[in-house]
């Protein structure tokens, strides 16, 4: 079919091969190139369409999104204009990155806007839930940690998206990532324009996001980074319960949502999602970094605590008993001063937390969490990690080959491991001076706090690895794969990245600005050779 991009058109459906409308008389082709596929969606402002690209070999797919005005008073097309153009360019530049459609055109056309993006095939994660059910907390957790570095990313640029909810976050087809939607026009520059006026309310009505996902102070039109934070936490919920904000219950008096009352999941990420949904900005976490950093600590706390308590490899078996004796009784004997982090059980019964004061929630956060996350927060090394006892290739291979993963306080230096699979293995605490790991799968490996000096990792497997408060000088990581790695607080004095992807990494400038890096370098941004 063909479609009509009249807003006023009572028929816009047309025949395929139609140039002009039947039920208006308007052009169908836009802008000499772009044939209207279908109508994809319409909003008070806008419309977004599917189109093809006549102007291209093969005549390939993309959205065309159309802003209506719907006025002659000439003081809000300029308006209208000014904004559209801004937020041109605001795409123009997150657009760079690889997880954010690009931008591939904008031009205004009888007094109307028009944003040409890139097609993202796939089905979005509203689609994903209605089709196959909710999340549990892994896979909730995963899409948790995948948007947090597309939003720290964004923000970098100074921007803020507004906007997040399900139905803005599309699994793309081609590779299963997640790719992040729809930054509606006007919505990034809004808050610039002052004064009053009928005209602006209308603009600013068109731009304070979805209600249920969007936090009070953006409702106010006063967004911050931390506005896109809660608005994810609110997405993680949906995909996890099914249901969206409007549809959960709510204390009558205080109008507080109770968000863990239908879901499992256990208290540490029931914390950092109860953060990341403070109605209160001061309380929330201010950052996509922050909600990231949190979420990256959590993750790697077991691994942090099995150091301290099993400082030694002994026997296979016994240590996979006290495992799961001494570490789950661990973390049931501490004291718990979560702000909403309750048992699973009191979070079904409905029962709220009047243990803390919001007055003292911020102060207790950290606090009530275990001496290793401590250490780990303040970038301490435990006095109770032992020093790295020295252990051969071959003894890790065969503890490695029977289950083991955690190999903390380990002098490894000098050792052949190279092409060998260690996926998730644990060298936190480790000595690894020149080890030879060239080749090897070191997937989600952990490296925290680790001597790895002129170590050789040239095309090694490090994806999602954790390098945090090591010493990486010297080390070689020619053609390695380091995308999402976490690089927070090491040394890099002499590192080669040559040819290494960065993707999604945390690396700053200023830590690139001491490595070796080329051409076939991918950086943290997605683009290769240059940040």
């Amino acid at each position: 079919m063909s479609y009509c991009l009249n807003p006023s058109c009572p028929k816009p459906v047309n025949h395929p091969k139609s140039k002009l409308c039947k039920a208006c008389g308007s052009k169908l082709l836009l802008h000499g190139r772009y044939h209207l596929v279908k109508g994809l969606g319409k909003g008070g402002f806008g419309a977004t369409f599917l189109a093809a690209d006549l102007a291209l070999p093969g005549k390939p797919l993309c959205v065309i999104k159309q802003l209506r005005p719907n006025t002659d008073n000439p003081n809000f097309l300029s308006m209208a204009r000014e904004l559209f153009e801004r937020e041109a360019k605001t795409l123009g530049r997150v657009g760079n990155h690889p997880q954010i459609p690009r931008l591939l055109d904008y031009f205004e056309d009888r007094k109307q806007f028009y944003l040409i993006q890139e097609f993202v095939k796939g089905n979005n994660l509203q689609q994903e839930v209605k089709k196959q059910g909710v999340l549990n907390e892994a896979k909730a957790r995963q899409v948790l940690k995948e948007i947090l570095i597309i939003l720290r990313d964004i923000h970098a640029q100074k921007v803020i998206h507004r906007d997040i909810k399900p139905a803005n976050i599309i699994r793309r087809e081609i590779d299963d990532k997640l790719v992040l939607i729809d930054f509606g026009v006007v919505k990034n520059q809004v808050n610039t324009i002052g004064g009053g006026g009928a005209e602006q309310t209308a603009l600013t009505a068109f731009a304070v996001g979805t209600p249920g996902f969007a936090p009070p102070e953006q409702l106010a039109m006063r967004p911050v980074y931390a506005s896109d934070v809660y608005a994810l936490g609110v997405t993680c919920m949906y995909l996890m319960t099914g249901k969206a904000p409007k549809n959960m219950d709510c204390d009558p008096i205080t109008g507080d949502i109770d968000w863990f009352k239908n879901i499992n999941i256990s208290d540490s990420f029931a914390e950092i999602l109860s953060n990341m949904l403070e109605v209160a900005v001061k309380n929330r976490y201010k950052t996509a970094e922050e909600a990231l950093q949190a979420l990256d600590l959590e993750n790697h706390a077991d691994s942090l605590s099995e150091s301290m308590l099993y400082p030694t490899v002994g026997d296979t078996s016994n240590t996979s008993v006290s495992r799961r004796t001494g570490i789950s009784s661990s973390r049931r004997s501490m004291p718990s001063s979560r702000t909403r982090g309750r048992s699973n059980a009191s979070r079904r019964a409905g029962g709220r937390n009047t243990s803390i004061s919001r007055s003292t929630k911020s102060n207790t956060r950290i606090s009530s969490r275990s001496s290793v996350e401590k250490s780990t927060v303040t970038n301490k090394v435990p006095k109770a990690l032992p020093k790295p006892t020295k252990f051969s290739a071959e003894e890790l291979l065969k503890a490695y080959s029977a289950g083991r993963k955690d190999f903390g306080s380990r002098d490894l230096s000098m050792q052949d491991l190279q092409k060998t699979d260690l996926s998730e293995i644990r060298f936190h605490n480790s000595k690894l001076v020149k080890i030879n790991l060239q080749g090897t799968d070191l997937n989600k490996a952990d490296f925290s706090n680790c001597d790895l000096r002129q170590a050789m990792l040239r095309n090694a497997n490090l994806t999602k690895s954790f390098f945090k408060y090591s010493n990486l000088e010297g080390i070689d990581l020619r053609g390695a794969n380091l995308s999402y790695a976490n690089f927070k607080k090491v040394k890099l004095k002499g590192a080669n990245f040559c040819g290494a992807n960065l993707s999604n990494t945390n690396l700053t400038p200023e830590q690139l600005e001491k490595v070796k890096t080329n051409w076939m370098t991918i950086m943290p941004s997605g683009k290769r050779g240059f940040w």
